[in-house]
């Protein structure tokens, strides 16, 4: 019966994390059932997909798809421009560029946002998007969201902000409550070349980073005090296995790209791009890849629960699964 590593931390705290030994069987197998109950069943993971490449749709809203009091997820696709300026009073607002080109003009500067991108708009800044062929996430949260890595570039005022921009008198809305709809507190006209002007009298720049981690590792991007965004990019998985498990922090995450099975205690799945899970706290869990593969963490302490339905649920046999071959897991449908 193999061994294994298992890291129970306590993120976002900086409290040090354990190392332990596991028999991985054992970790992974459910304990026969006591006479008198003293432990309840757990629901096996859910799965939630998205599109990840861009398919022709009219104008709609973003998508929710994790929502808490601390951290909202929005899904949003978009070939268009947004028909308005956005400002939040209660937030920083980062972004995940899944695929196709966006300009993101804000009081900080203007930039172009390529696939692998992410941004943070801090709080108070006002911003618009002009899609093209575009899909991103959205994640609000209480900040300060501070990077971890050098920017990979700033943006700054630049005229005309896309091809063929007409400075104009356009509606700015102010929101609040994790910039969730209908949470608008304030709405006005405004010149918006007035507004990105604020670029060139400002220090503050709006910045792009990219993760650079080494494979395997998260690579943590924002650390805000309850949330945390990280990139983790994988090959050939090596042995014996690690295993993660958060006692403070439920971890949502979304397979960007490639094919990875997460195998945990509540379940195994083989997940494709486009799909998100919840890995909620006290769940040990770990990750086998036979290709690239490349992920989100995002880290919140708060529950966040999921405003969508799944598409499937992990298969619960997790060690008969494994020992199997650990691969295109077939799980139960909802």
């Amino acid at each position: 019966m193999p061994i294994v590593s298992e890291i129970i931390d306590a993120l976002p705290s900086s409290e040090p994390a354990l190392n332990v030994e596991r028999n991985e069987e054992l970790l992974l197998s459910l304990p026969p059932r006591p006479p008198m109950p003293l432990w309840q069943d757990y629901e096996p993971l859910a799965v939630y997909r998205f599109p990840n490449e861009y398919e022709p749709v009219g104008f709609a809203p973003p998508r929710g798809v994790f929502e808490g009091a601390c951290l909202r997820v929005e899904w949003q696709t978009m070939n268009f421009r947004q028909p308005f300026y956005h400002r939040n009073t209660d937030v920083d607002e980062l972004s995940f560029q899944v695929c196709g080109e966006r300009t993101l003009m804000t009081e900080h500067g203007t930039v172009e946002l390529r696939p692998g991108d992410f941004s943070r708009i801090p709080v108070g800044v006002a911003h618009d998007n002009f899609g093209r062929g575009n899909i991103h996430l959205l994640f609000y949260l209480h900040g300060p969201a501070a990077p971890c890595v050098r920017p990979a570039r700033t943006g700054d005022y630049k005229f005309p902000a896309f091809d063929g921009w007409q400075p104009k008198s356009v509606a700015e809305v102010m929101t609040h409550c994790l910039g969730g709809p209908h949470c608008d507190v304030a709405v006005s006209l405004i010149d918006e070349d007035l507004l990105l002007k604020e670029a060139m009298r400002g220090s503050a720049k709006l910045e792009v980073l990219r993760a650079d981690g080494d494979d395997g590792q998260v690579s943590w991007l924002y650390k805000a005090p309850k949330v945390w965004i990280g990139h983790t990019t994988l090959g050939k998985s090596p042995l014996p296995r690690r295993y993660t498990r958060h006692r403070c922090a439920d971890e949502v995450q979304y397979q960007i790209s490639g094919r990875r099975t997460l195998v945990t205690q509540r379940g195994t799945t083989t997940l494709e791009a486009g799909e998100f899970v919840c890995i909620p706290f006290g769940c040990a869990f770990a990750s086998i890849a036979r290709e690239a593969s490349a992920h989100i963490s995002i880290l919140t302490s708060e529950p966040a629960p999921a405003v969508q339905q799944p598409v499937r649920h992990a298969a619960m046999k997790s060690w008969e699964l494994l020992s199997a071959g650990g691969a295109d897991i077939e799980e139960t449908k909802p």
